[in-house]
């Protein structure tokens, strides 16, 4: 009876709270809880007059996942391109976000970092449209400002649309670009907490720069980057088919290495209308998903318990 008054009491005290997270909570409940009911669809031969739930079921319960496992080397080079470039765009990502974060709390001026982030804001909100449209006039080996400045040197721009393999370092620059200014500026705010006092002991004790950072700064980095990381690794087998589709547009002589598996459902599944297949990839990539982010949260644990999620 004591601990429902004191609940009650807590209630009354911080219904403001309540009330503000409340549009959070729905939004959440929304968009991510109830639409799980659809996860039905995985094992419906679905039709779109009946709907997900008055489709018959799909028999054997696995056919809709045997379209992505029967060809099982497309399978596999589509799951390992996925992940190979997740990696890539983590460690390049990180790697100069931290190095901008860190430059950007070397400056002085206020007024310059501020401008600074807002210019470097810019491209995330950039459509991949329209980066697509900018690397084209680049790189284009007719028309592309690459191959013009390549032509009045002497030389010859090879056709980058067509050579798979020239398009891992473009797909991770790219990307880099596209999210590293807003991933430095929370890098920067783990940053601009530390105890200044811990710099200033260590310029006292005759450290340099360079040791500032890293004998401190780096450190203290640590538990942000192991977060950052374990929140990339739930969407590790996700590719980003807007940046396929808006950088190549599908391009089949690229697919060596841009088939990334939401571009495989996507052209295989989706175009035809067969959203139970794409819907079971999904499946597939949220379950794996899960266990890879309990699995890193466990290793990450082994290393640093702070810097875990869960």
């Amino acid at each position: 009876m004591k601990h429902k008054k004191s609940s009650r009491k807590s209630f009354r005290q911080q219904w403001p709270l309540y009330a503000m997270a409340l549009p959070g909570v729905a939004a959440l409940l929304a968009f991510s809880y109830f639409p799980m009911a659809g996860i039905i669809l995985v094992f419906k031969q679905y039709n779109f007059k009946q709907g997900i739930f008055g489709s018959p079921w799909v028999q054997p319960i696995y056919k809709n996942f045997s379209f992505f496992f029967n060809n099982l080397s497309t399978a596999m080079r589509s799951t390992g391109l996925t992940v190979m470039y997740n990696i890539l765009f983590f460690i390049a990502g990180t790697f100069l976000s931290v190095a901008i974060a860190i430059m950007l709390g070397e400056v002085s001026s206020k007024k310059f970092v501020k401008v600074s982030q807002s210019f470097m804001f810019l491209p995330y909100f950039i459509s991949w449209m329209v980066i697509g449209a900018i690397l084209n006039s680049l790189i284009n080996s007719e028309t592309g400002m690459l191959s013009q400045i390549v032509a009045k040197a002497g030389g010859t721009m090879p056709d980058v649309y067509a050579l798979p393999k020239a398009w891992i370092p473009i797909l991770v620059i790219v990307n880099t670009w596209q999210s590293c200014g807003y991933t430095s500026i929370i890098y920067y705010g783990v940053i601009t907490g530390i105890d200044a006092s811990l710099y200033e002991a260590a310029r006292v004790d005759g450290a340099t720069k360079w040791q500032c950072i890293r004998k401190i700064t780096l450190p203290l980095l640590k538990p942000t980057i192991i977060i950052m990381f374990l929140l990339s690794v739930g969407n590790m087998l996700k590719g980003n088919l807007n940046m396929i589709i808006g950088l190549t547009n599908l391009n089949p002589v690229l697919f060596p290495t841009t088939d990334l598996i939401d571009v495989f459902v996507y052209r295989s599944g989706v175009r035809n209308g067969e959203m139970a297949f794409a819907s079971a990839i999904s499946l597939y990539q949220s379950v794996f998903g899960l266990i890879l982010v309990l699995t890193s949260n466990k290793i990450a644990g082994k290393f640093d318990e702070d810097a875990t999620l869960f």
